[in-house]
């Protein structure tokens, strides 16, 4: 049965993608994006489009939405401990205004953007909800109070909330691919090089306790990730807010990116070994067993390869569209 959603955030990387998916399925998809990280031809044919900040949204939020999938946050971690009240005022700030026009509204069921940095430096190497929640960065600190809100909405006013955690988000799908200002993620970075548009690519750290001294994280692709909140709506339940963390459950190192990278694009990619970064664990890698348990959701894209040239048919896509 088809619905109506509001996507905050939609003309985002991981927004977008849900969005195309929601419209795929045959639903009625409103993107809510102030565009100061999106981008205007992200958004997807076919949906409704409204420019405009998400601590707005009872401007436009009334009792005809299904549910609300929320992705309208500042995610850069450096900038969140440069400028931390950006941060609060946004994401913390501008979740709060959402629930409020939400219960306002009547709409009861919401699907959350959270983030594996609410865990900090996890003691484990294979993640689950169950472990404790201590993030280094105001980022993380946020999407954690935002988590913590919904909590208690749930248990207070009856939302049907699903907080979906994710690890390290790759690929693209169609015209939707990551592009951030600044770029800070590595699949993205590497493929500047290849394209030219960087020198080389730092490897933080070489002398972690990893088969090659690299740190290991877990990759995901974009689409299955946007499959997962699409499942989520449906397992949304009255009065519970349901945690799950979204990860491949295997892992992969630095180099071992760098090297899928050189194979898939045919281009040298230059690195250069620099010191650790602060906070970097050596191995992040998430069990999404509550995720195939909850929601019925399992990766069917889970080789590197794969992402790889997906998110290189795109960047090269976007170079030649100037």
């Amino acid at each position: 049965m088809s619905g109506k959603y509001l996507v905050t955030g939609g003309a985002g990387y991981v927004g977008s993608v849900v969005a195309r998916h929601l419209l795929e399925a045959g639903h009625t998809v409103t993107v809510l994006d102030d565009l100061s990280t999106g981008f205007r031809e992200a958004v997807p044919a076919g949906a409704y489009f409204i420019e405009g900040r998400v601590q707005d949204a009872a401007r436009w939020l009334d009792g005809s939405y299904d549910a609300v999938l929320h992705f309208a946050a500042f995610s850069q971690v450096g900038e969140s401990v440069a400028r931390p009240e950006k941060y609060w005022s946004n994401n913390v700030g501008g979740t709060m205004a959402l629930l409020d026009a939400m219960r306002t509204a009547g709409v009861r069921t919401l699907v959350f953007s959270s983030t594996a940095a609410t865990y900090g430096e996890p003691a484990s190497a294979l993640l689950t909800e169950a472990d404790p929640t201590a993030p280094t960065s105001p980022y993380g600190t946020s999407k954690l109070a935002v988590d913590h809100m919904i909590t208690g909405e749930a248990a207070a006013h009856g939302l049907a909330a699903v907080s979906l955690r994710y690890f390290n988000v790759a690929g693209a799908y169609g015209s939707c691919g990551e592009r951030h200002d600044p770029e800070s993620h590595l699949i993205p970075l590497l493929l500047q090089v290849a394209l030219g548009e960087r020198e080389s690519i730092s490897v933080f750290g070489d002398d972690y306790p990893t088969p090659d001294g690299t740190c290991v994280r877990d990759y995901i692709h974009v689409a299955d990730l946007a499959e997962a909140h699409l499942l989520a709506l449906d397992a949304a339940t009255a009065g519970e807010h349901l945690i799950c963390n979204l990860g491949n459950g295997n892992g992969f190192s630095v180099r071992e990116v760098i090297e899928t990278v050189r194979k898939v694009t045919g281009h040298p990619v230059p690195e250069v070994t620099a010191g650790r970064r602060p906070g970097d664990p050596a191995v992040l890698v998430a069990s999404a067993a509550r995720a195939h348990e909850r929601l019925g959701w399992t990766p069917s894209r889970a080789d590197l390869a794969g992402i790889v040239a997906d998110a290189w048919e795109f960047a090269r896509r976007e170079r030649a569209d100037g």
